[in-house]
């Protein structure tokens, strides 16, 4: 029995070290099973922690799911374990028992000490630092760094460089600290190689990709960022297709996708639109309903901007909206929802409109809260906004308001968004911008055929001190006309919906073409502007100027000149007023655009007159892409008490600008001195012009056109006929009209507006000067 006996005292002592007796061994033996301890009664003395250096022991025990005291448990201590590797403070942990001892061992991550960028030309530092969440004196971890890795690479693809590559490196320091580097490699631009658009029969390719904000890339690259591939521009760029076709009877158009697929060396994005029309419909019946109790419909329906009969126009819908929810509003219904309900008869193709008027939502905007204008002042911002704090909250409004905001040019990008306020019937609007440039320095180039050599330097800031001002200073440098001005014009005057602003100038010419003196201008002028609408605007101003008229040889020179030798002061007041219902300003295809000027001079000053203006011109897209122009002008001027100087008068002629009459020289018509033949100007114009602009071509970049186009003109009185004297002179004049055939070619390139015109003059007068071609240059760089 001797061996039983000691193998029992082998299994007293390792029940003391920590194990158990199993019961199992000795069925017979209850007392000595109750005298071992079993396993789930071991209990933890002390959680002994190892390894540490900034982190406190009590630190590490508190992330724990054991303590001291608590029974061992195999499962709680796997749990600890994770909690710890969890906290993102170690490098490594491990936990072992040792009798009622249990011992945590760790290796603490190192603290940053430094994070420097490398290899940033394109990006700014600054930028990179906002977009890591990483720090100084944050505890370094790789997945914390390849986190940041992965938001630098996403920061580039945002500005078109998927060629990117960023490598951290770390450098270690003392007191287990280390210097993180994000080495960068930029890489080139990826850019937009070609841009396709598939399904699009109405609308030729050439003109959908003049209507979207990308462009494709060239050897020019380096004056545009459109050309470099955006997705936040490809969304804007679905969104201005949408429009272009809802504007022009399209209501079913959709765009199916929009890809982009890079190239393998990922330099260039092919992008590819793919788009379905749908049927072309007119407007059918209007009609105005109201859910709101007591609203009379009839006295909001003049309000309406879409007619029966016309082609389907969504911007009018959207417009019509706007203008029945300000109407409403004014009829004291705050709380209102329009929603236009559009009823197609595919059959017919025509969609008829349905405008519903409903309560909406009571909500009042609590707070409007704006970010990211470092530059730019708040109330630059909110005096563009249809709602303030405190108002009822009108969704037709907000939108508008995101609207103005994106049109004043100074933002990047911009973001309107809601949240819920402090109450049910509250609502706050969060306006975060991203500021960019808003000054420019133009140099420019150029030659004119009637002007010789010119050249052109600019200096705008549209956005002066943050507040919204525009200040303009330039100088145009040419071998017959030089001109200085500075202007400076406070767009909100007083706070209120009115522009002012002023301008110093200096104008001094030499004779041009058939104009034989030398004149010289310098003066001041102040300026008000406000618009009644988007389409209609009109301006005030007053103005004073020096005129000066130098003769240096009168030898050959006429009578009716040598007399307006000397300077006059003019003291005026004009006015402008513009309506304009273009569908664009810079290349227009359809719509209208009127402008009356008038200029009362004598307030003061040694002329007195009394001159109008009146233009105007008409759009139509005939066929695809061409467009017809029709214009005409008219203008006349009249002496109050006195005659009507020579640099008063008007002069027809030249090549493609105001007053125009290709196929003639300027001043090339109109009243001359029958024994010199110096054009003597005229107080009567009356211009015409008929163009068909036919774009042509295959590369886009350039938007080259052809023309043709016919002029028509006539410039006729002047105060004086005859003058006695030593010398006596005559006048010669007659009101026929001329006209002038001609053809042209227009290039229009980011370096400047290329435009040649060889006109000739089918009717003419016996003492009128022709100009077969003509031809202007410009560039900006």
């Amino acid at each position: 029995m001797k061996w039983f006996h000691t193998l029992g005292i082998l299994i007293v002592a390792l029940a003391a070290f920590g194990g158990g007796v199993p019961e199992v061994l000795f069925p017979g033996t209850p007392a000595l099973a109750q005298a071992v301890p079993s396993p789930a009664r071991a209990r933890v003395l002390e959680i002994r922690v190892e390894g540490i250096q900034r982190i406190e022991p009590q630190t590490v025990r508190s992330y724990m799911h054991i303590r001291a005291g608590d029974v061992f448990d195999p499962a709680r201590i796997d749990q600890s374990l994770k909690s710890l590797f969890g906290t993102g403070l170690f490098a490594d942990v491990s936990i072992r028992r040792v009798g009622e001892i249990l011992i945590v061992r760790v290796v603490e991550n190192p603290i940053i000490n430094r994070i420097v960028f490398e290899g940033n030309d394109f990006m700014e530092e600054e930028d990179l630092r906002k977009e890591v969440q990483l720090r100084s004196r944050v505890v370094y971890t790789r997945t914390r760094v390849q986190n940041d890795v992965k938001r630098v690479i996403d920061l580039y693809s945002r500005q078109g460089r998927f060629a990117v590559t960023v490598v951290p490196k770390v450098i270690q320091r003392a007191q287990n600290r280390v210097d993180l580097i994000f080495e960068i490699e930029e890489g080139a631009p990826t850019l937009i190689r070609k841009i396709n658009f598939i399904g699009n029969k109405a609308h030729s390719d050439r003109r959908l990709r003049s209507i979207i904000q990308s462009t494709e890339t060239s050897f020019y690259a380096f004056l545009t960022a459109d050309d470099v591939y955006d997705p936040d521009r490809i969304r804007f760029d679905e969104e201005l297709l949408r429009r272009y076709y809802n504007s022009r009877g399209y209501a079913d158009f959709r765009v199916l996708s929009s890809t982009a697929e890079l190239s393998q060396d990922k330099e260039n994005f092919f992008l590819t639109f793919t788009v379905e029309e749908g049927a072309r419909y007119r407007t059918g019946k209007v009609e105005i309903k109201s859910e709101i109790k007591g609203l009379d419909i009839k006295l909001v329906k003049d309000r309406l901007v879409i007619y029966q009969g016309d082609w389907y126009n969504g911007k009018d819908v959207e417009k019509s909206v706007d203008r029945l929810t300000n109407a409403v509003s004014a009829l004291g219904f705050a709380f209102i929802d329009i929603g236009p309900q559009l009823q197609r008869d595919k059959i017919k193709q025509i969609v008829s409109v349905v405008f519903i008027i409903r309560e909406g939502p009571r909500l009042f905007v609590e707070r409007i809260n704006i970010r990211g204008n470092v530059r730019t002042l708040d109330k630059v911002i909110r005096r563009e906004l249809r709602l303030a704090e405190g108002d009822a909250f009108n969704r037709s409004r907000f939108n508008r308001s995101r609207g103005r905001v994106r049109s004043l040019g100074f933002f990047k990008k911009q973001k309107f968004t809601r949240k819920p306020g402090s109450a049910e019937d509250k609502t706050i609007i969060d306006i975060e911008v991203e500021e960019q440039s808003t000054g420019s320095l133009t140099l420019g180039a150029g030659v004119s055929s009637s002007e010789g050599l010119l050249t052109q330097v600019q200096l705008v800031e549209r956005n002066l001190l943050g507040k919204g001002q525009q200040l303009k200073i330039g100088a145009s440098l040419g071998s017959k006309t030089q001109n200085f001005q500075i202007s400076f014009t406070e767009t909100y005057f007083m706070e209120r919906n009115l522009s002012a602003g002023f301008d110093l100038f200096r104008t001094a010419s030499k004779d041009v073409d058939s104009i034989s003196f030398e004149s010289k201008i310098i003066g001041f002028g102040l300026r008000l502007g406000f618009a009644y609408n988007d389409r209609l605007r009109q301006g005030l101003n007053y103005k004073l100027q020096s005129k000066q008229i130098n003769i240096s040889d009168s030898s050959d020179l006429s009578e009716f000149i040598k007399r307006q030798e000397g300077t006059a002061v003019t003291s005026s007041f004009g006015q402008s007023l513009v309506y304009d219902l273009r569908d664009s300003r810079v290349d227009p295809k359809e719509g209208f655009v009127i402008s009356l000027s008038n200029d009362l001079a004598g307030f003061g000053g040694s002329n007195r007159y009394l001159r109008t203006e009146l233009g105007g011109a008409v759009y139509y897209e005939v066929a695809g892409d061409w467009v017809l122009r029709l214009g005409t002008a008219l203008g006349y001027i009249i002496g109050i008490g006195k005659d009507v100087r020579i640099d008063d008068r008007f002069f027809i002629g030249g090549d493609g600008r105001r007053r125009t009459l290709r196929g003639f020289a300027v001043g090339g018509i109109g009243p001359r001195d029958k024994e010199t033949g110096d054009s003597l100007g005229g107080n009567l114009f009356i211009t015409g012009s008929a163009e068909l602009a036919v774009p042509f071509g295959s590369a886009s970049s350039f938007q080259t056109k052809g023309f043709l186009f016919v002029d028509t003109g006539t410039l006729m009185y002047i105060d004086e006929k005859d003058i006695s004297g030593p010398n006596p002179a005559t006048s010669q004049e007659d009101d026929m009209f001329r006209v002038a055939l001609g053809i042209g070619v227009g290039v229009r390139t980011p370096f400047g507006l290329i435009r040649l015109n060889y006109a000739i003059p089918i009717l003419k007068a016996d003492f009128d000067e022709t100009q077969l071609f003509s031809f202007r240059f410009g560039t900006s760089f």
